[in-house]
């Protein structure tokens, strides 16, 4: 399961949930199961319910009786709850990030180290693919892509240069993309500047940012009071939600308040005051948690 994944905060992200006997805990990014199989280990009395949206991960079910593991995207986990009859759960967590399995499976387009096509779907059952993206959008649309999504300054340059490829030819490999973008590829930050275009262009295939709004919101009516959800993220967009959610309730990050301008309450608090992040000992052994962030909050 290790070489399928290796679990980012590990240790601290399941500390966070300050699992209870007897509880029920959503890993909602199954993977590799090692955040589950984590949860598992801290009492024999409790229940994981795991969810992945990449059917590769299934194979990684660990045939304990105490955990069911559903092919689903976690934006949906409220109807797999009620359909198994279940009022309240004590703790979420969730990787936000994309598997080893996934960044080193070629046929799945995730890396610019292959040619392969243009996919980066999580579901291999979706219908849209990168490549769809990149031959279909406008240029606005995909200016918005690699601006929000990849902090690319120079983002309208390579909308309009995909734009002004497609008169004459169809991206469909990771190495066409790549060779379409060398003028605009820093020669000192070739990692880089890649890796944040095929972020940008996963963000949007899987529609992460809209799935991960309506998680956090569906979370508040589905943990118990004193509960809590620990989040793993990669992305500047990604952590900030996820920071403003757990401050404010909502998105903006704005305190709103009553008629009287009283602070309406919120139903979160946070467990750390800062994001935590890896050690160097972590990042040694495994690189791409370089970037991870760790929020956990307590359902007030």
């Amino acid at each position: 399961m290790e070489a399928y994944h290796i679990p980012i905060l590990l240790t601290k992200a399941i500390d966070g949930l300050n699992v209870q006997e007897g509880g029920i805990y959503l890993d909602l990014t199954y993977g590799g199961g090692g955040y589950s199989n984590e949860i598992l280990k801290r009492t024999k009395n409790i229940n994981v319910i795991a969810f992945d949206v990449d059917s590769d991960a299934l194979v990684n079910y660990n045939n304990d009786d105490r955990l069911t593991l559903f092919h689903a995207n976690f934006r949906f986990f409220d109807h797999f709850l009620q359909y198994k009859g279940i009022k309240k759960v004590q703790g979420i967590i969730a990787d936000l990030g994309v598997s080893s399995h996934q960044f080193d499976t070629a046929t799945r387009g995730f890396s610019f180290r292959f040619d392969s096509m243009l996919d980066l779907r999580m579901n291999q059952h979706s219908p849209k693919t990168a490549a769809d993206i990149l031959n279909t959008y406008n240029e606005t649309q995909l200016r918005d892509i690699f601006y929000h999504y990849g902090d690319l300054e120079n983002a309208s340059k390579i909308a309009h240069a995909i734009i002004e490829n497609r008169n004459n030819n169809t991206l469909a490999t990771t190495q066409q993309l790549v060779e379409l973008l060398k003028p605009f590829t820093p020669i000192s930050q070739v990692h880089k500047f890649l890796a944040k275009i095929f972020q940008a262009l996963r963000i949007e295939v899987n529609n992460e940012v809209d799935a991960l709004k309506e998680m956090l919101q569906k979370s508040v009516t589905w943990i118990s009071k004193k509960g809590r959800i620990s989040i793993v993220s990669y992305h500047s967009v990604e952590d900030t939600l996820v920071k403003n959610f757990f401050r404010s309730g909502n998105f903006n990050g704005s305190i709103q308040k009553d008629f009287k301008g009283n602070p309406v309450s919120v139903p979160y608090v946070t467990v750390t005051k800062k994001a935590i992040v890896p050690d160097v000992a972590e990042i040694k052994k495994n690189n791409r948690a370089r970037s991870a962030k760790l929020r956990i909050a307590e359902l007030v």
